[in-house]
């Protein structure tokens, strides 16, 4: 099989990359990544003009991408510069306004930024048990609920909100400034959000949206495990130029044998992790991609802790500094992990698969 990017791909890849390299060094990501709205809306504009938005959207809805490849790339490059921009909104957003079949022009342009409300207080990972509720008002509906951790809300103009309508799980648009958005700083860069919803008025954008609201998350889990892949590369590439630099008895610590053995450890462990993102990229629209996609965030939300652990004890005190690149890496490797299920929540996932 030839794992080799498309023209296409390739171009994009290069080019996110070069404009990432060049407009967002980590000094640049920092002072933007942990303030309101943690997030650079000018950055997020010459984006938008690359074309990084539409990248994942398939043509059909108006962009050029939207296969798992495409979303492996983006948020490749993504992770590898910690680029806090909310594009996993506009990703899930975009997903679910497929499965709608609505008009995606103000996404793809990145006039509108989409945040998407999957999670509860009582259903972190699980949208069955979702307990915000639909009520039909005349043509209308309001809803009543709240959704926890909505990743990018601080500076969302639209949610996107899985409710229940009549039992059965549907999403709706609510203007952000129609809701109780309560946003704050992430730990590890970025904004969160709580969404209070309290009669708020909501427009109906797909009832019976179950199977589509599964494709979402596995498109954003697809993405946060291909964002994980791109950070481990960084990180490891940051640790053997320290392993090569710094000294210890007159030599370079790299060469102590253990070390070596530890980071030929590491490189293992990125390896896998990128193969199962080609594995999970390739099936992301086959009938088992939910299960593809739980097998790659197990792993690699394993595998991402072990980089970040190792880096740390490897480098020692420095890089529990904030002005070390590595203490932001190992913070954004960590929460990969609770975002969208964490490895537990993927194992029983796989294990319930097997077990039916």
């Amino acid at each position: 099989m030839n794992f080799d990017l498309t023209e296409d791909r390739q171009m994009l890849a290069d080019t996110l990359k070069r404009y990432l390299a060049e407009q967002y060094d980590i000094e640049t990501r920092n002072s933007v990544a942990y303030d309101m709205p943690c997030h650079s809306p000018d950055k997020w504009a010459e984006m938008a003009e690359l074309g990084i938005p539409g990248a994942l959207v398939t043509e059909e809805a108006g962009g050029f991408g939207g296969a798992g490849f495409d979303i492996s790339v983006v948020f490749q490059a993504i992770g590898g510069t910690l680029c806090p921009e909310p594009f996993l909104g506009t990703l899930m957003a975009s997903r679910l306004l497929a499965a709608a079949g609505a008009d995606q022009e103000a996404l793809v342009d990145g006039s509108t930024k989409y945040a998407v409300g999957v999670s509860e207080i009582d259903a972190p990972y699980n949208v069955d048990f979702t307990e915000t509720t639909a009520t039909a008002a005349g043509d209308a509906h309001t809803l009543q609920g709240r959704k926890c951790a909505v990743y990018g809300g601080a500076d969302a103009d639209v949610f996107l909100v899985v409710a229940k309508l009549d039992g059965a799980l549907a999403v709706f648009s609510v203007n952000a400034a129609d809701a109780n958005v309560v946003a704050y700083p992430m730990i590890d860069g970025g904004s969160g959000a709580e969404v209070v919803l309290d009669d708020t008025p909501a427009r109906l954008v797909l009832a019976d949206a179950k199977a589509a609201i599964e494709d979402a998350i596995n498109a954003g889990r697809l993405a946060l495990c291909a964002e994980a892949v791109g950070a481990m590369d960084a990180t490891y590439a940051i640790l053997l130029d320290y392993l090569k630099t710094r000294k210890q008895f007159g030599v370079a610590i790299g060469s102590f044998q253990v070390l070596q053995h530890r980071t030929v450890d590491l490189l293992t462990e990125i390896e896998q992790s990128r193969s199962i993102v080609v594995s999970a990229a390739a099936g992301l629209n086959d009938d088992d991609a939910t299960i593809k996609v739980a097998m790659a965030k197990n792993l690699i939300g394993r595998a991402a802790r072990q980089v970040a652990e190792e880096a740390i004890q490897m480098h020692g005190g420095i890089a529990m500094t904030w002005e070390y690149a590595v203490s932001h890496y190992a913070k954004r490797l960590i929460m990969i992990d609770h975002q969208l299920g964490d490895t537990d929540h993927c194992l029983s996932q796989i294990s319930a698969s097997y077990a039916a």
